[in-house]
């Protein structure tokens, strides 16, 4: 065997072997008896302090709170999505006050424009929308309810109208198509009252019938 590649075979096995060494003496003792997992892990996790109090708790105080939220938008968060975890305010309420966030910053984490998120899911862009103003100024976060009906259709459909932008239609008005847009966006939310979706030849004909039409 050539000197240069005995030389490559000692280098590997040596690189091989102390990969091999780090690994055992890298590996925690319980690693792989209960899973694919460290099994101490569970022992360690079991010391840590609680820290969520859980949305039960936060009710055998604050129930008039409890109760506005029940109903509204926000009935499936729970208080320390937006209030951090509670459960040091809930053994010494008075020494530990849990966050009330009232920052412009804080609600945009959630609505904030997202084009992942459904269509009808309340959407703002937050350097346009109301700008400088905290939501809360118009927003009862456990109320959330919009003061009035949205202005335009891009209040709740952005990611529809930013699509449309860009597309031959973005001069046409969602009403060109839409019908009853105004009583849509005035109904109660969830909305009751869809607007019609065209799926028919004839209404895309009335503007695409004509040979010199696009």
């Amino acid at each position: 065997m050539p000197q240069q590649v005995q030389r490559l075979v000692i280098v590997f096995v040596v690189a091989i072997g102390a990969l091999v060494g780090a690994r055992q003496i890298m590996t925690p003792e319980s690693f792989g008896k209960t899973g694919h997992y460290r099994a101490a892990a569970i022992d360690s996790v079991l010391t840590l302090p609680i820290r969520y109090a859980g949305e039960q708790v936060c009710l055998d105080c604050h129930d008039d709170i409890g109760e506005m939220k029940i109903s509204s938008n926000h009935s499936g968060l729970s208080c320390e999505v937006c209030h951090a975890p509670a459960a040091g305010h809930a053994d010494d309420p008075d020494t530990f006050l849990p966050p009330a966030p009232r920052q412009r910053g804080y609600c945009p984490l959630c609505h904030g424009y997202n084009p992942s998120r459904p269509s009808g899911f309340p959407q703002i862009d937050p350097v346009s929308h109301n700008p400088v103003q905290a939501c809360v100024t118009c927003h009862d976060p456990h109320a959330p309810e919009p003061p009035d009906g949205p202005a335009e259709c891009q209040g709740c459909h952005q990611g529809i109208v930013r699509t449309k932008a860009v597309s031959h239609h973005a001069q046409l008005p969602c009403a060109r198509c839409h019908a009853n847009t105004e009583e849509h966006r005035a109904s109660p939310h969830p909305r009751e009252l869809l607007p019609d979706k065209p799926r028919t030849r004839a209404l895309c004909g009335e503007c695409h019938a004509s040979a010199d039409a696009p």
